[in-house]
């Protein structure tokens, strides 16, 4: 599904007393693999902002949760471009464990004006550099 992949393990912070996963670490590795697909784009979150002279807040953030993952489970998230619209980015994303569909869902992001924090156009540029993470 995805065309950018990241895999990190389940950390003790990221479970509860039973084991399993938060719901709310889901977030942290959406957020993982979204920043490195914006480094592998060539457009890495540190220097983003000034390049481009935009804001990308998240708006929306949908989760779909299958079966939890374990503490120390390798966890690879998948993630890809599902959409460019005209102010926004709609990413994709699958996370797996243990060969198992762990959740699914989607985040979209916005892109603002950074002087008046207005919708404005997805850069051309970015459209461009994400075009090879398209699902």
């Amino acid at each position: 599904m995805s065309a950018f992949r990241v895999r990190v393990h389940v950390r003790w912070s990221d479970v509860d007393v039973s084991g399993w996963i938060r719901w709310d670490a889901y977030t942290r590795f959406v957020e993982l693999a979204e920043t490195e697909l914006f480094r592998a784009s060539g457009f890495p979150y540190a220097t983003l902002w000034q390049t481009l002279d935009i804001w990308l807040p998240r708006v929306q953030f949908h989760l779909d949760l299958r079966t939890p993952a374990r503490m120390d489970e390798e966890l690879e998230t998948g993630i890809g471009v599902a959409r460019i619209g005209r102010s926004s980015i709609e990413f994709a994303f699958t996370m797996h464990a243990s060969g198992e569909l762990r959740a699914e869902g989607s985040l979209t992001i916005v892109a603002l004006s950074r002087e008046g924090g207005k919708p404005i156009p997805v850069p051309e540029r970015l459209k461009h550099a994400l075009d090879a993470y398209r699902v």
